[in-house]
């Protein structure tokens, strides 16, 4: 959906005459019902102003068309302009402007990732221009049928007006991007660089026409984008499909044809425990592009999507993949049945409400049914690990009868983590006092389970199985993060024992980041993922109290977001604040202590908690 569209001509006028930040401001919250911030509107009239110089060129022709916010369909994203005219050859090009009031950034060693210092109240990590401009281009012609059927050509490029080359932003490190779309600075130079670019590209007008024609275009996925995946998903043996996973794979499968051939949508709950390949299946399900369903990847944590993303990705070439992914909070506006296939990951982590402070929208799992044809939730309830995580089959099949929807059940129950025990999982739900089991120790089961009594020994007994980038230590949520403000700090202090949690620069990716084994990770960089070697520190969260195993909500970080509202309703419903405190705790380590494929160490700060442990071996 284009905000506000015109011709060079009008354009000029608009910006000349007409305030152009209050044109669009108006023409905004017409299209999309939403507020915008002063400091937006502001925004546009600063930088429109940058684009009104370079259209003043007289080479430039006046019925070039001028789009200004152009809302990418099935996403959150916009793009700040796009011109459209006519090249020599008589082919239709359209250009797409990223701009930025941006004067300086710090490099990083994430790929296409910069460093903003100043956001706000603190410094964000932020994707690179080029690199932004250039995603935009690839989502349209992998999706957009006016332009991968209808010969609409894109470039893409970016304008930072108040850059003034340093170096870094357009450092060799992010020249891959930069040449694929081109950054242009501050400067005289820079900008008839940029004059010359656009005259290069679109020598003739009649751009309102070919804006029509890309607005117009019907979502649906390209043949080239599915060969890509398809591609990728089976030359990758991460994503290779055993046993019930293929069998469920091809039911859902069959749910996305069946309600993208009628019109009764489908809901289909996929039910698993740890390492039973509930993530396998989400992500080959993607798969089903090539039979032209428009499919995206949803999970409510950053991690599974980015980790997995990142595996599937591969090369940059394939970068503009993470379209693919997405979060389950963007679908607060999101109009009925916009995909055909919304495939949700960790569906038990979906909350009631989006939004930074948790005020949007109305529920989560109702908003992802009501977006699709066929959506489909696997889901593990023992692994809800905050007091907002309402994802439940019960709520699932309540939003799906609401709807008219058919819903199907099926369960993933082959055992590939863990040593492929089943008797494992049964073990820890005993001895963290989840549900008794008749596991009550590990005898006959081959899985490689320590205990400690030094979290130093336990994380060098973890470094050493570290080989092959495949051992992590992981801990409940006790101690400060420090270090995310002040990088000299330690974080995880026990004694003689000082480690810095996850790093902020490795973000969602820390579980397969290189240098990791140095740091800690918690709950939210781990869920849903899992190594070979998982070494768990169990906090003061978790004692023992005579015979029983007692949580102690108060021992969490005053920053666990997984606790937020627990105080509240401490006060107001104490009992059932506790109960549920008890679950997310004893969730929380039993999904730490659910990561390895071979093996699990553990250390516990309180004593008898390590002597019973070491007991129930």
């Amino acid at each position: 959906m284009i905000v506000y569209q015109a011709d060079k001509k009008e354009f000029l006028l608009d910006y000349n005459d007409r305030d152009i930040e209050d044109v669009i401001h108006a023409k905004y919250q017409v299209a999309t019902s939403r507020k915008v911030a002063k400091a937006e509107v502001r925004s546009w009239r600063e930088s429109l102003g940058y684009v009104a110089r370079v259209l003043s060129d007289p080479e430039i022709a006046d019925d070039v068309g001028v789009a200004i916010e152009f809302i990418l369909p099935q996403t959150a994203k916009r793009i700040d302009v796009i011109l459209a005219g006519h090249a020599d050859d008589g082919s239709r090009r359209l250009i797409v402007v990223e701009l930025k009031q941006w004067s300086s950034v710090d490099a990083t060693g994430r790929d296409a990732i910069v460093l903003l210092r100043g956001v706000g109240r603190s410094d964000q990590f932020r994707v690179h221009p080029s690199y932004q401009a250039w995603s935009y281009t690839a989502f349209l012609e992998g999706f957009n049928e006016a332009v991968y059927d209808g010969g609409l050509q894109l470039r893409p490029c970016a304008y930072l007006h108040n850059y003034t080359a340093d170096g870094i932003i357009d450092a060799p490190h992010y020249q891959p991007y930069i040449e694929r779309a081109p950054l242009f600075l501050k400067g005289d130079e820079d900008r008839q660089r940029l004059r010359e670019f656009i005259k290069q590209h679109i020598r003739h007008g009649r751009g309102r026409q070919v804006l029509f024609d890309l607005d117009g275009g019907r979502m649906r996925p390209s043949k080239a984008l599915a060969d890509v995946v398809g591609k990728l998903l089976k030359g990758n043996e991460e994503f290779t499909l055993i046993d019930d996973q293929k069998e469920v794979f091809e039911a859902a499968k069959a749910a996305c044809r069946q309600a993208n051939a009628s019109s009764k949508p489908h809901v289909v709950i996929v039910e698993g425990g740890p390492g039973t390949g509930k993530s396998v299946v989400a992500v080959n399900l993607l798969a089903t592009l090539r039979e032209g369903l428009t499919v995206k990847y949803i999970s409510k944590n950053a991690a599974p999507r980015a980790v997995y993303s990142d595996k599937l990705i591969q090369t940059p070439e394939n970068a503009h993949l993470v379209n693919l992914f997405g979060g389950s909070g963007s679908f607060l506006e999101t109009e009925r049945d916009a995909f055909d296939v919304l495939v949700v990951d960790e569906a038990h982590r979906l909350t009631e409400k989006s939004g930074f402070y948790g005020n949007l929208g109305t529920h989560q799992v109702q908003e992802l049914i009501n977006a699709a044809k066929c959506s489909i939730f696997f889901i593990d309830e023992d692994q809800r690990v905050t007091l907002k995580d309402v994802g439940s089959k019960a709520v699932i099949r309540e939003f799906a009868t609401a709807r008219g929807a058919v819903v199907e059940e099926y369960a993933l129950t082959s055992q590939f983590r863990c040593a492929g025990s089943n008797g494992y999982l049964a073990w820890v739900d005993d001895v963290l006092q989840i549900r008794p089991t008749a596991n009550v120790n590990l005898d006959d089961i081959p899985f490689d389970f320590q205990v400690f009594d030094d979290p130093a020994a336990l994380h060098a007994a973890v470094e050493a199985k570290n080989s092959n980038n495949r051992a992590r230590v992981v801990a409940g949520y006790c101690w400060p993060w420090n270090s995310k403000k002040n990088p000299t700090q330690m974080d995880v202090v026990i004694g003689d024992y000082a480690r810095q949690w996850n790093l902020d620069q490795d973000g969602s990716l820390w579980i397969v980041a290189p240098d990791s084994i140095q740091q800690v990770g918690c709950i939210h960089t781990c869920q849903g993922l899992e190594v070979d070697y998982v070494g768990v520190i169990i906090g003061p969260d978790l004692v023992m109290d005579g015979e029983a195993l007692k949580s102690v909500p108060r021992a969490r970080d005053r920053h666990d977001k997984t606790m937020k509202g627990y105080v509240k309703m401490s006060k107001e419903k104490p009992a059932e604040a506790a109960q549920h405190a008890d679950m997310i705790i004893k969730n929380t380590y039993r999904t730490l202590m659910t990561r390895g494929m071979k093996g699990c160490y553990v250390y516990a700060t309180d004593e008898k908690l390590r002597e019973l442990l070491r007991a129930r071996k």
